[in-house]
């Protein structure tokens, strides 16, 4: 029994010497191999299962792939004396591990690194040139056409000569140098964001501000120049129209008059007696009622019909 006990201790005893010496390291990761602190060998780089001395060898792991760096917003005055927040990212790799693991040690060491020597950089690039540069990536014509403030946007672009693209380049070319004796390489910076700060945004909206209430009255003022002529098209419209149909309705009375009047002549052709007779009595109908009161000789020829008449007679 006491040997078996034996025995099983000293397999666990191998298993875990074993185990101790070997480690994986995986598509995406480095390995240093240091003993008592110091490095021992190259660095392993290549996946797959790997030998170290148990309980002497460690193994330092570092990501192979490409990491983040995000720098944090800062202030900076243009070379136009515009201060702005520039808000930068990177993305960077570790190329030498060995070198990595003596200067840095790890990400985190890495990272504040990157802080300095990045920032720097793109403080130094952005304040020496004007804020179109940083802003913009090339001369190209924008479309910026917006109804009422075609002259505005004109005289508001600046020719740029450099660009945000190049001033990125430079921040990368600038600052790749110093990463180097860290084992670190830059493959890629960006401006993420650039923004005015606080005092100069109040100042750009209030111009926005002005700019839009300018518009605003420039479209009252034509829509109630708008509205007059429409009124005024209105009104000579309407003149046309009474116009031409008082035009109509006079010249539909006059013929209307002239067939009335032939009429009467051809009337009175035929019976002239007859037609005085009717005349003489609408003439009495306008002429006389019960308030008028008329001093005529009986021998007016106004009352000529009424000659000889004595009412009907007495039943």
């Amino acid at each position: 029994m006491k040997s078996r006990g034996l025995i099983i201790v000293i397999g666990l005893l191998a298993l875990l010497v074993i185990t101790g010496g070997i480690y994986t390291v995986d598509e995406t990761e480095q390995v240093v191999v240091t003993q008592f602190g110091k490095v021992v060998g190259e660095p392993v780089t290549e996946p797959g299962l790997q030998l170290k001395i148990p309980f002497v060898q460690n193994a330092n792991y570092f990501p192979k792939n490409l990491l983040e760096w995000d720098g944090d917003p800062g202030q900076i005055p243009t070379l136009d004396k515009t201060f702005i927040w520039v808000d930068t990212f990177a993305r960077w790799k570790i190329v030498d591990p060995l070198k990595f693991f003596q200067t840095v040690n790890n990400v985190t060491g890495a990272l504040s690194r990157l802080d300095d020597i990045i920032d720097a950089a793109v403080r130094n690039f952005v304040t020496s040139y004007s804020l179109i540069e940083t802003v913009r990536l090339s001369d190209r014509k924008l479309d910026t056409f917006e109804v009422g403030l075609q002259h505005s946007n004109e005289r508001d672009l600046d020719t740029v000569n450099i660009g945000r693209e190049k001033i990125t380049e430079g921040i990368l070319k600038q600052a790749q140098p110093k990463l180097s004796k860290f084992g670190i390489e830059v493959v890629d910076v960006k401006i993420k964001r650039v923004n005015y700060v606080e005092q100069v945004q109040r100042s750009v909206f209030a111009r926005m501000i002005a700019e839009r209430k300018q518009i605003a009255e420039k479209f009252r003022s034509e829509g109630r120049g708008e509205a007059r002529k429409i009124e005024g098209d209105k009104e000579r419209e309407m003149k046309r129209i009474t116009s031409e149909a008082y035009m109509k309705a006079q010249k539909i009375k006059g013929k209307a008059d002239a067939e009335a009047t032939q009429i009467y002549a051809e009337a009175y052709g035929l019976s002239p007696d007859f037609y005085s007779f009717v005349k003489t009595l609408e003439i009495y109908q306008q002429a006389l009622d019960k308030d008028s009161f008329l001093v005529l000789s009986t021998e007016s020829e106004f009352f000529k019909y009424l000659k000889g008449y004595t009412g009907e007679k007495e039943k």
